[in-house]
């Protein structure tokens, strides 16, 4: 019996902070890379199946989205990383692996600095030129932060619970017919037709 990859098998994981403790800015651990790995363009939107990602933002982008969060009110790393999470959908969960020297980045620049904060975690805050770089670049965020929101959008319309129901249940009458003894070729190759025949009408929706 051939077997054939299952595509709705895939489960969505959202990456959170490990619990090792505050990186150097607060809010969860540092990994390293350091400068270098600002600048990698390390962005990506999360997708059910293994290895499935996309490009979310260059480096240079995320600087600026970071930025226009950290303008809008001081925050830790943390808080920005649950910031995005949040504007998103949970459709973009960046990583304090990118956060971080990102954040190094920008406090190199002279963009942010720690704020004024009682206790040992003190949050960053926007500089005078920083706010001139937002100014300067309201096109870019103003787009950055369109992205953002059809993240959302677009992850409320394919993740949500009746889409998720679908598919679940695609998955158990697939695994429950075509796990059996003796299914032949021809049923194996009628299931497959169905499933191309589904996805071609739902390509055609409006």
């Amino acid at each position: 019996m051939r077997f054939f990859p299952n595509p709705f098998c895939g489960r969505m994981r959202r990456h959170h902070p490990g619990p090792h403790g505050d990186g150097p800015h607060g809010g969860g651990p540092r990994h390293g890379g350091g400068r270098h790995a600002a600048e990698g363009g390390w962005g990506h939107e999360r997708r059910g199946g293994r290895g499935g990602r996309r490009g979310v933002f260059e480096a240079s982008e995320l600087r600026l989205v970071l930025l226009k969060l950290i303008a809008d009110e001081p925050r830790h790393g943390y808080d920005l990383i649950r910031a995005v999470e949040e504007l998103t959908g949970g459709g973009y969960v960046p990583s304090p692996g990118v956060i971080y020297p990102t954040l190094s980045l920008l406090e190199e620049m002279g963009h942010i600095a720690k704020a004024d904060a009682e206790g040992a975690r003190k949050p960053f805050a926007v500089t005078p030129d920083g706010t001139a770089q937002l100014a300067q670049d309201k096109d870019t965020v103003d787009a950055l932060f369109a992205r953002l929101a059809a993240l959302a959008t677009r992850r409320a319309h394919t993740d949500g619970a009746p889409i998720r129901r679908a598919m679940e249940n695609l998955k158990a009458v697939l695994m429950h017919r075509l796990g059996r003894e003796g299914v032949d070729a021809d049923t194996v190759h009628a299931a497959v037709s169905i499933l191309d025949e589904a996805a071609q009408r739902i390509e055609r929706l409006p």
